[in-house]
């Protein structure tokens, strides 16, 4: 079990009443892993690969025996792809966590006019419970902001949820400044610091990090490193007591406040993202970090600031709106005077370090392997100002589908073929669910993107159009199908981790050509939309792709393109300018052929309909038997008609329920026990919430 919880909950207190996440059908599984490798292999490559899947999803194979095992794990755990998920993902991973795996969230420039300005920053303690669309979101991943450390492995990772009970309170925090770790107690007795004490506290960490005596090496540097060689300097480290006692404070802190040093580069949306990415290096402050430490919040003198997170206890939307409720507490909140207390709170203290020779040398080596990694990430920060995401809901599109389309057409611009991608998908709205797969590279993206060359024969408008629209259709399918627990990547690794779990001869699926090449996302992508002017970005996942973060706003949109300056076939700025003249294209297209948006129709499909709503329905129980039954659906049916849109019914497996998804988005879940009978939904309040949440999707 690769989570240590020193005391789970006994009960379900602080959890909504959430579903499991569902088996998808092997056979559903298997043949959309096909459709989704077949434009992307040669044809010799795809009928040894189909081969294959057809031998293992075969009546009676192993296929069919290690998806019953799958069914039997879903009983008995809360998540039965969990643990599987979290070590293929982050704990085997091997690589450095900056850059490689911790994104970061960007804040807005701040200007400091004084010390005090630059050291009021305080994260609220309260746990929020996220919603989506009505729908109750799993809130476990908030639990785990603040009780999480990750520890170096040689083989493999070990994430730590510290919960309380039998484990001492944790009490502190850490503060980092001039590559010196510092101890400040936050909670004396049964209180809190307030924020006034906490900034007095500060000031004096920082008056004690400007001295010269007590100084000590800069071990934060260590944590930067590729994991087995922190895992080694740790176990070199933990030979000696005092070291020990340094790392226990370290692993139990609830977060790093990293007060950084002025970096000296003009602060460009790319340099503050460099900042946060990796601290710019040994020789900027790139000690003055705590990688294994779940947030680190950065506050630079020169107004660099923003959180730095470990990635394996949480997504990257639940940090999003943790950092929003706290600007917005700071624009809000009086200024601060210096504390004059009666408290005398414990005195911040340095952290001390033994360093033997052992541990200088790898301490050394540390420094120049992030000074290699610095060296070596291309980042390009870019405002998108031509337009934004109500533009392309105007024409009747998913924003994310259609960046997502624009991506696809990008890659293939620079590239000439579609790159393996991956975009995150929320689970949250299943138990202890984090995310699976949206595929993005359809065939549908393909043929549009052919369509778009300059060196082939004129393709109509008319047919560019068309296929944009397959584009945008494949993807929000796809998308639906994922959010719902129903995409391929958690399925088939939940088989390849179950037979490896019974010792079982690894299926011939899992060593295919075709399934590794499809696990080489050279496109690694996510939406990370906030409201307030920040940005998330992240580096690439493979030494030959692109990261691509990106954030819609009304009226522009902020893309993050990163990849490595050692790969002579990738250029952030390169695909930078292609996405740009790709969204630019597509604009036109739009402007020119579609119908939907010219004839006033802001929010319809091709035809005549207004939305595709996909209408997600569940079994309940009636006469004594539970079965799927539409009789409740009719008037939310004829309600949804009646405004022009059209109706697609999906069964689900989870008792009684209904969501509604418009452009791959849950817009509405409620009770289908909840519907009345039949009619035309005028006379029901639920039908006319459904009304107005489809409209509101637009």
């Amino acid at each position: 079990m690769p989570v240590l919880e020193p005391e789970r909950p006994k009960d379900r207190r602080n959890n909504p009443d959430l579903s499991k996440l569902p088996v998808p059908p092997l056979q559903q599984t298997l043949d959309s892993y096909l459709k989704c490798a077949e434009h992307l292999v040669t044809p010799e490559k795809f009928q040894h690969t189909k081969a294959m899947v057809h031998e293992f999803g075969a009546p009676g194979g192993l296929g069919e025996f290690l998806q019953k095992k799958l069914l039997e794990k879903r009983e008995k755990t809360n998540n039965w792809v969990y643990d599987y998920w979290l070590e293929d993902m982050y704990l085997c991973n091997r690589l450095p966590l900056p850059v490689n795996s911790s994104p970061v969230l960007v804040f807005p420039k701040q200007t400091f006019h004084t010390r005090c300005d630059h050291l009021r920053g305080v994260l609220p303690a309260e746990s929020v419970q996220g919603r989506l669309a009505g729908t109750p979101l799993c809130p476990a991943q908030y639990h785990r902001l603040l009780t999480s450390c990750r520890l170096p492995g040689r083989r493999k990772d070990t994430l730590v949820c510290w919960r309380g009970g039998a484990t001492p309170e944790r009490e502190h925090v850490i503060v980092a400044c001039k590559n010196q770790l510092f101890v400040l107690t936050v909670v004396t007795g049964p209180c809190r610091l307030s924020e006034a004490e906490l900034v007095t506290q500060l000031e004096r960490t920082v008056k004690m990090a400007e001295l010269e005596e007590g100084r000590q090496a800069p071990i934060g540097l260590l944590t930067s490193d590729r994991r087995p060689q922190w895992a080694a300097a740790r176990d070199a480290l933990g030979k000696d007591s005092t070291n020990r006692d340094s790392l226990e404070m370290m692993e139990r802190c609830l977060c790093l406040v990293c007060l950084d040093e002025t970096s000296g580069s003009e602060l460009t949306d790319t340099d503050r993202a460099l900042q946060l990415l990796h601290g710019g290096g040994c020789c900027q402050n790139g000690g003055n970090r705590w990688y294994d430490t779940a947030l680190q919040f950065v506050i630079g003198t020169d107004g660099a600031c923003g959180v730095v997170c470990e990635h394996s206890p949480f997504e990257g939307i639940v940090v999003v709106q943790c950092a929003e409720y706290l600007l917005k507490y700071l624009a809000e909140s009086p200024k601060l005077t210096r504390c004059t207390s009666a408290r005398d709170p414990p005195a911040p203290r340095r952290l001390h370090w033994t360093c033997s020779p052992e541990v200088q040398a790898l301490l050394a080596s540390s420094a120049d392997s992030l000074h290699r990694l610095v060296r070596n990430l291309d980042l390009n920060v870019h405002k998108f100002k031509v337009y934004g995401k109500e533009f392309i809901k105007k024409q009747g599109m998913s924003p994310d589908a259609f960046i997502q389309v624009a991506l696809q057409l990008t890659f293939y611009r620079c590239h000439g073929q579609l790159g393996n991608t991956y975009e995150s998908a929320s689970l949250r709205r299943f138990r202890e669910g984090r995310v699976d797969n949206i595929r993005s590279a359809t065939a549908e993206a393909l043929a549009f993107a052919v369509s778009m060359r300059d060196d082939q024969p004129a393709v109509p408008d008319a047919e560019k159009m068309k296929r944009l629209w397959d584009a945008i259709k494949a993807q929000t399918e796809y998308t639906s199908r994922a959010i719902s627990g129903m995409a391929i990547d958690n399925h088939l690794l939940g088989l390849r981790g179950m037979a490896e779990e019974l010792s079982v001869e690894k299926p011939e699926i899992f060593s295919d050509e075709t399934y590794l090449t499809s696990h080489h996302f050279t496109l690694s992508t996510s939406q990370v939309p906030t409201t307030a002017e920040m940005f998330c970005c992240y580096g690439p996942v493979v030494a030959d792709g692109y990261g691509a973060c990106y954030n819609p706003q009304s009226d522009h949109m902020t893309f993050c393109v990163s990849s490595f300056q050692a790969c002579e076939e990738t250029s952030s700025a390169a695909f930078m300018g292609a996405l740009e003249d790709s969204l630019v294209d597509m604009k036109g297209l739009c402007e020119r052929c579609n119908t939907v948006a010219k004839c006033g129709q802001t929010n319809k499909e091709p035809g005549n309909h207004n939305a595709l709503v996909i209408v997600r329905y569940g079994p309940y129980a009636s006469c004594g038997t539970v079965e799927h039954r539409t009789f409740r659906l009719k008037g939310l049916e004829a309600a949804l008609t009646e405004d022009g849109h059209r109706c697609v019914l999906e069964k689900i497996p989870d008792w009684n329920e209904v969501e509604l998804v418009v452009n791959g988005e849950c817009v509405l879940a409620c009770n289908i026990q909840d519907l009345e009978f039949g009619g035309d939904g005028r006379l029901d309040p639920l039908c006319q919430e459904a009304k107005s949440a489809v409209k509101e999707a637009y």
